[in-house]
């Protein structure tokens, strides 16, 4: 758990940035509002943050995608400007809740980022819609977690300890806080190996070889089963692989992989 606070505590330092903001507004889609911003121009990149942030930690990195992307950052479902959780959390159902927000906006085919749920959310999404994603990167994520697995997590994430966590501050209000910290008992996803192999888009799994949540026996199940998928494991790192000193690297490496799909994908 420490690995993955700092780590998290780090990406809230970052969190300044400049880049001309094209559009921001909340959406009412499947009986709730969902937040998202627009940057840039070009084919549409969707970032998804993780667990108890918000898009606001996506920020500092839309200046390195928006040349050529047109980028979407979205508060997931009980996340910043997004509502707040009235349901239990179901990792299912938030991607239900993106598709519909990328329906709303008539985006038929994307390319995404996801961090951590996030990426478990895209996990999900490529399954409910095989022909929307055509690649995507996860970081921290291979689809299937669960925070039973890990009760040290749940007992130092509540809502006394919030202090510990300062990049709560960007969601709406203590209730909001208090319904992510609560609903974090629920985070429970898994991908069977038959789901695996029937995924479309290119996937490029990046994890931290020091990410103290990832099993690397189920990575390796996904690695082996997913169709096409490239592994990138970075040393020493933790939970966050794609910031403080990796980002150069990962915004590097992002930008060639998701070139290289779109390419092939045009011819």
């Amino acid at each position: 758990m420490k690995n993955i606070i700092v780590g998290l505590i780090t990406l809230y330092a970052c969190y300044s940035f400049s880049q001309t903001q094209k559009k921001a507004e909340r959406v009412f889609v499947n009986n709730k509002n969902i937040y998202y911003e627009v940057y840039g121009k070009g084919t549409p990149l969707v970032f998804l943050h993780g667990y108890s942030l918000s898009s606001q930690s996506w920020r500092p990195y839309v200046k390195d995608f928006a040349e050529n992307y047109e980028v979407y950052l979205i508060d997931l479902t009980g996340h910043g400007k997004s509502d707040a959780f009235t349901e239990d959390l179901s990792i299912t159902n938030v991607a239900k809740d993106v598709f519909a927000l990328l329906k709303h906006l008539e985006l038929k085919n994307i390319q995404a980022i996801g961090f951590s749920f996030g990426g478990d959310v895209l996990y999900q999404l490529a399954l409910q819609k095989p022909r929307l994603i055509t690649s995507m990167i996860t970081i921290g994520a291979v689809g299937t977690w669960t925070v039973e697995d890990f009760p040290e997590y749940q007992k130092a994430f509540s809502f006394e300890n919030r202090a510990n966590f300062p990049w709560l501050v960007h969601h709406k209000n203590d209730d909001q806080i208090k319904a992510i910290m609560t609903q974090f008992k629920n985070y429970k996803v898994k991908i069977s190996t038959e789901e695996l192999k029937i995924i479309a888009p290119e996937v490029l799994i990046m994890i931290g070889d020091d990410d103290e949540g990832m099993d690397f026996n189920e990575i390796a199940r996904v690695k082996k089963n997913l169709p096409k998928s490239d592994l990138w494991v970075l040393p020493n790192v933790a939970h966050g692989a794609h910031e403080g000193k990796t980002k150069h690297e990962f915004v590097k490496k992002a930008n060639t992989f998701l070139k290289k799909v779109k390419i092939n994908k045009a011819n």
